[in-house]
């Protein structure tokens, strides 16, 4: 074998090697011939000139994110940050100007990004920076998506995903929320009470109604089971006055009997002796003659009176008519 032909074999194999370039899915490669563009070469195996042709660049198909925190400050005068999630990718049709007409077009998103955050938040109030996060990442689409598309880049989406206002900003709005929540549960606290109350009293006046109601029927039988005690004493020739002495005294004798069968009974009797029921009975019984009598005189002479003023105004017509 030729010693030369060895030497010349191996630079020419890896010439013919390196003629030959993948280019993988999703991904558009930029061929260029002596520093010029020359083609787009797109997914599979190409091939390409030795020495006067180059891969200046291969582009990337697939839907990227660029995340950019922007600090700003909203309408009431609140320091926030933002943390911005900007989702693109490279137009297909518009492969070269992506390439050739940004330098750096993460640089480019993040100052669009920065441009709009800082023109629609301060606009804003804190709380409505909260509710309105998707008019804010709306806005960022739009900004961005008209000013990229001139670049070949599309705009998939824009998300507001992080608010971050100032330390001591949190901890009052914290504090503002916990108050807040407080006042709510005493109002129910305060509600709950107030259904206790009503409630509770609304037992008691119950309970009160029905023990009234037992006490009035209790009465009611026992002033029952006196007359008809006095009817059967009366058939056996005990006048009324004699028979409710008799009841009376048996009451008494009844009730000193239930006291001494209680052992634990706290009860102090006072010095009484039997006649003293019957003494008030009588007292009872003469003091409601009395007032009979009294009342009787008084209707007496409330007649008399109006007698004795018809008779006069009787007299003064008379000596009218005279």
């Amino acid at each position: 074998m030729n010693p030369l032909l060895g030497i010349f074999a191996v630079p020419l194999l890896l010439i013919i090697i390196s003629s030959f370039f993948i280019v993988k899915q999703q991904t558009i490669a930029i061929l260029e011939r002596f520093g010029k563009f020359h083609s787009l070469k797109t997914p599979g195996l190409h091939f390409k000139i030795p020495v006067l042709d180059k891969v200046a660049g291969k582009i990337n198909l697939k839907i990227q994110q660029l995340d950019v925190m922007v600090e700003t400050k909203t309408f009431d005068d609140v320091f926030v940050k933002l943390k911005v999630s900007v989702q693109f990718k490279i137009l297909k049709d518009a492969v070269y100007d992506a390439f050739y007409k940004l330098e750096n077009p993460h640089d480019q998103i993040t100052s669009y990004v920065f441009d709009t955050i800082r023109a629609e938040v301060p606009k804003m109030k804190l709380d409505d920076v909260f509710v309105k996060k998707d008019d804010v990442a709306n806005a960022v689409r739009r900004e961005l998506g008209e000013a990229m598309n001139e670049y070949g880049y599309g705009i998939v989406k824009a998300l507001v995903t992080d608010i971050d206002p100032d330390v001591e900003v949190k901890v009052a709005m914290n504090r503002i929320n916990t108050s807040e929540r407080l006042k709510i549960a005493a109002e129910y606290e305060g509600e709950a009470e107030r259904i206790r109350i009503v409630a509770k009293a609304k037992a008691e006046a119950e309970s009160k109604r029905l023990q009234g109601q037992g006490i009035a029927d209790q009465r009611r039988e026992i002033a029952k089971g006196l007359e008809d005690s006095v009817e059967i004493l009366n058939k056996v020739g005990i006048n009324s006055q004699e028979a409710s002495a008799l009841i009376v005294i048996t009451q008494h004798y009844d009730t000193l009997q239930a006291v001494g069968e209680s052992t634990n009974s706290n009860l102090i009797l006072l010095p009484n002796n039997p006649s003293a029921a019957s003494n008030m009975l009588t007292d009872m019984t003469a003091s409601f003659i009395a007032s009979q009598q009294m009342g009787e005189q008084m209707t007496l002479d409330k007649d008399n009176q109006k007698r004795k003023d018809a008779i006069e105004l009787k007299e003064l017509e008379e000596k009218r008519r005279r």
